[in-house]
């Protein structure tokens, strides 16, 4: 037995189960970063996973790691996400909209001819695909001090955007070696003002990104992404405990609801370092936690049943399964979907799988 199925109330949410669906990127926006009908089928579709956690969402041209992505950074991209919750809803679904900004990941072909933004001048190696193809990333440049007021806006103009487009609440994206998260780490902030040196300093964007966002949201319907132990574009920090117990300290003195926590590298390992046990940051949070990485039906129960998490997120299963949750709860066989499906194009590989309803049909 096991309530990883069971319907559940957390933070004034009902949720169908314990299952949430993990951000994924799928690059099908219109060149605008509008959403819009391909999305909300996409979305519906996954609408009894208990919660539903959107693609990484940008708040700002330059904070997008790509072209086709879905954004917040106007007013004109509310309707389309509107789209997106309607059909949501109308499934019984909860969603919640991750806002990011991706930082030196980014492009300035992107961004308005604009270098991308960054804690500390740094050029990250390897290439980002752009609507012209693929190319070497760029020198990004370093924040300065005046602009941090301007960085805060823009997330909390797109979490007033998301609450206009329907929302159950926000996710800030403060994982991966993105702008908050390269912030965070001493690879990456090597500033000597109030934004960088002391684990204090390095997370102070973050904690008044997150004031600006509980301004609009209120801290129940507010969530952080963070992947402590990540190594994400080969960046990472050298002292990870304390720098994360130190934030998600700070998490709970904002009484943050929902903390999704990435445990290893996504989509590549969940192996921990030895000295730094995860369940330490488990234990500290006050609010809801999420696991979330390379997780099957087996390990979600077993996570349940040791009460390591309170939701269990899924990622690449929901691709080829639309209908992931009742597969899980039947011990179905699960779809793989072709990798080359996963970004960009249209319906194909996006929208066109069957559920186990439509295949005994």
């Amino acid at each position: 037995m096991t309530d990883l199925f069971d319907p559940c109330e957390f933070n004034g949410l009902r949720l169908q189960n314990r299952i949430a669906l993990s951000p994924l990127t799928r690059t099908r926006s219109n060149d605008a970063g509008e959403a819009g009908e391909l999305q909300a089928l996409y979305y519906a579709q996954r609408a009894s996973a208990g919660l539903l956690i959107t693609e990484a969402t940008p708040v700002a041209p330059g904070g997008r790691g790509g072209p086709n992505i879905p954004g917040l950074w106007n007013d004109d991209q509310i309707a389309g996400w509107r789209q997106v919750t309607d059909a949501v809803h109308a499934k019984g679904g909860v969603i919640f909209s991750q806002l990011w900004h991706a930082g030196r990941l980014s492009h300035s072909s992107l961004g308005g001819g604009e270098p991308p933004i960054a804690p500390s001048a740094y050029r990250q190696p390897g290439q980002i695909f752009t609507l012209s193809g693929p190319h070497d990333y760029e020198e990004a440049r370093a924040l300065r001090l005046d602009e941090m007021p301007g960085i805060v806006g823009m997330f909390r103009a797109a979490a007033v955007r998301a609450k206009a487009a329907g929302f159950d609440g926000v996710e800030l994206h403060a994982a991966h070696s993105y702008l908050i998260d390269a912030f965070l780490r001493d690879m990456t902030n090597k500033r000597t003002d109030a934004y960088g040196g002391s684990i204090e300093n390095r997370a102070r964007l973050l904690v008044e990104v997150l004031e600006a966002i509980i301004g609009v949201w209120g801290p129940e319907r507010t969530a952080v992404r963070l992947a402590p132990i990540g190594h994400a574009y080969q960046a990472w920090d050298s002292d990870p405990e304390p720098l994360f117990t130190y934030v998600v300290e700070r998490l709970n003195d904002l009484k943050v609801g929902w903390l999704d926590m990435v445990e290893g590298d996504t989509g590549i390992s969940r192996t921990a370092e030895p000295s730094f046990d995860l369940q330490k940051l488990r234990r500290l949070f006050k609010g809801v936690t999420i696991a979330n990485n390379m997780y099957d039906r087996d390990l979600a129960i077993a996570a349940r049943a040791a009460d390591t998490a309170d939701m269990i997120a899924f990622g690449r299963p929901f691709i080829g399964n639309p209908d992931l949750v009742e597969r899980l709860r039947r011990n179905a066989p699960l779809h793989v979907a072709d990798p080359r499906s996963y970004y960009g194009g249209g319906a194909r590989g996006y929208t066109d799988f069957p559920t186990l309803e439509t295949e005994a049909g």
